[in-house]
């Protein structure tokens, strides 16, 4: 297969994820600003999820510079990290109708620490199929690095979610904000291989 149909079919699948998700914002009846007080539960989710989609979106354009040949492994990989990512719009839509309710929390938790592990997978199996250079092998252990710190505060938050939710609601905001601005590691690693 193509790099590039690759890229297109994963692209359009991240497309479709965050329009799925806008939908689940009902538009409210009324017409004052204070029916719009309801809906901030939902779109406070929907604004995590979406930045969430937005990293591994980057995330994910960044790793494919990487690869030469795509191999099935690389598909099977990538539909696996797909798949996991196709859910976040149920348990962002849960999360949102019922804030704050622990089994949400955890549910949420548990999809991005899935999410996670997917994005992992498909490290390791590019890298099987790809030899990399050494700066780029450098880059994946200083990403594999924050996968370990994301995986813990994901379990940190699913073991407060029974006795705080707010405090596991923030560990998942500050998860995100460690993956918020793209890993410069591989774009350094892969501009240097193409000098």
């Amino acid at each position: 297969m193509n790099k590039t149909r690759l890229e297109a079919f994963s692209d359009g699948v991240f497309a479709i994820i965050i329009t799925i998700m806008v939908l689940e914002i009902k538009v409210p009846h009324g017409a004052n600003w204070s029916d719009l007080e309801p809906l901030f539960p939902v779109f406070l989710s929907y604004v995590i999820s979406f930045i969430y989609v937005g990293i591994y979106w980057g995330n994910h354009h960044h790793l494919l510079h990487t690869v030469k040949n795509v191999s099935s492994g690389i598909i099977w990989a990538n539909l696996h990290l797909l798949f996991w990512l196709s859910l976040l719009p149920v348990t962002t839509g849960w999360l949102g109708e019922n804030h704050q309710a622990p089994n949400t929390i955890v549910a949420y938790s548990l999809n991005l620490m899935l999410c996670g592990a997917a994005y992992t997978i498909l490290i390791a199996v590019i890298r099987s199929c790809t030899p990399f250079s050494p700066a780029m092998e450098a880059a994946i252990r200083a990403n594999n690095r924050k996968s370990i710190i994301s995986t813990i505060g994901y379990l940190v938050g699913i073991g407060l979610a029974y006795v705080s939710p707010l405090c596991s609601e923030i560990i998942i905001f500050l998860v995100a904000t460690t993956w918020l601005v793209p890993d410069k590691h591989i774009e350094r690693a892969l501009h240097q291989q193409q000098e």
